[in-house]
């Protein structure tokens, strides 16, 4: 038996890749299917050490991305598709799998492309409120659609699509408080603000933060996961913004948290500030209140949409970028945290969004198909 996944360009779309991946292999485990395979098919690796642990085998495809403005990246980027889909009808007629699983985006354009032309079930997953273009595509023919959000189900066919929720890894499922305040030199005494950045960072969230920080820090500590290419930048502007600040030492600077990290910060966190991408599907895991600002429109169709959906759900407090400046953000911070009745409902509103047995049951149904390709 042979499974491929297509994607995972960005944090968003592999991670849940490898959350179906762990449940994939104790399926494997327990029925004792002999010979399986897991490959993943991508641009880029992204994390080879999560890969390695899971027994996925990588396979390199080049991938190009279609922007919505106009770029001479596109122009480029169409030749890197086209070299791409290429390279991924060679590489999948050779693995030739029983099931290809896309994970939406660009980089699981090559993977889907090759499963169409070879016949191959293609069984997609949406992350967003709304589809994006990969997804709208191959959901003509794919198999099975499953969808992160409820919302979404109106734009596929109802017949094969099921609302599953996000796959989320076991590894950052559940908070830990035990030994964070000392593993992150946090004040247990002093209520913490959790910035998540994502994988990229957001520069306007940490612009705005950075701002903020001398009156938040009066009342609050800050854990700030400012994205590995902004970490330097903002450990420089703080040293100049707080450099005669009591404290300073509240405040904790990091390109990336790993996984204890992640967990650890979750447990000692009063509320999340973050943007409305994959990172709101975490945030419900750990049942955190939380400030989302959304992308804006103009450069992201489906981060508005997810936050006002989520919002809807009583999780979340939204800002939106044109509105976001200190005095705003400062003032929702301390809404939150000075009401402990808003908080708790805030909590329950995100424990009722998440769906914890996602990637389970994303896992069965990708064996149910492997299964059925195979007879």
């Amino acid at each position: 038996m042979r499974i491929l996944f297509g994607g995972g360009a960005t944090g968003g779309h592999f991670y849940p890749i490898v959350a179906i991946a762990e449940e994939l292999n104790q399926i494997i485990e327990k029925e004792k299917i002999l010979e399986a395979k897991l490959y993943f098919l991508s641009p880029t690796p992204y994390n080879e050490k999560a890969l390695f642990d899971n027994g996925i085998i990588y396979k390199s495809v080049a991938a190009g991305k279609l922007r919505r403005y106009f770029s001479i990246a596109n122009f480029f980027d169409f030749w890197k598709t086209l070299i791409g889909s290429i390279q991924a009808l060679i590489t999948v007629f050779f693995i030739y799998p029983d099931v290809v699983f896309g994970k939406g985006g660009y980089a699981s354009f090559p993977a889907l492309f090759a499963a169409r032309l070879l016949g191959i079930p293609v069984f997609i997953h949406e992350s967003d409120s709304h589809p994006g273009r990969v997804n709208a595509w191959a959901a003509k023919f794919a198999k099975r659609i499953a969808v992160s959000w409820e919302e979404a189900i109106v734009y596929f066919p109802k017949e094969k699509t099921a609302y599953t929720g996000q796959p989320i890894r076991k590894s950052i499922r559940l908070p830990q408080k035990e030994g964070a305040y000392d593993y992150l030199q946090l004040e247990p005494s002093v209520p913490t603000i959790f910035v998540m950045g994502g994988s990229q960072g957001a520069e306007l969230i940490n612009d705005v933060l950075l701002r903020a920080l001398p009156d938040l820090l009066k009342k609050y500590q800050v854990i700030h996961q400012a994205g590995p290419k902004n970490v330097e930048l903002c450990q420089k502007l703080t040293s100049v913004i707080l450099k005669d600040d009591p404290n300073k030492g509240r405040y904790k600077v990091y390109g990336y948290l790993n996984d204890l990290s992640l967990r650890m910060a979750a447990g000692i966190s009063t509320m999340v500030i973050s943007r409305a991408g994959s990172t709101i599907f975490e945030i419900a895991a750990w049942g955190l209140p939380s400030i989302l600002v959304p992308i804006s429109e103009e450069v992201s169709h489906d981060q508005m949409k997810n936050a006002f959906n989520y919002a809807r759900y009583g999780a979340a407090v939204v800002i939106e970028e044109n509105n976001l400046t200190p005095h705003v953000l400062t003032s929702e911070i301390d809404k939150i945290a000075s009401n402990k009745d808003l908080q708790a409902r805030l909590s329950a509103g995100a424990k009722r969004f998440y769906r914890p047995d996602a990637a389970q049951v994303i896992a069965k149904e990708i064996m149910a198909l492997a299964i059925e390709h195979e007879k």
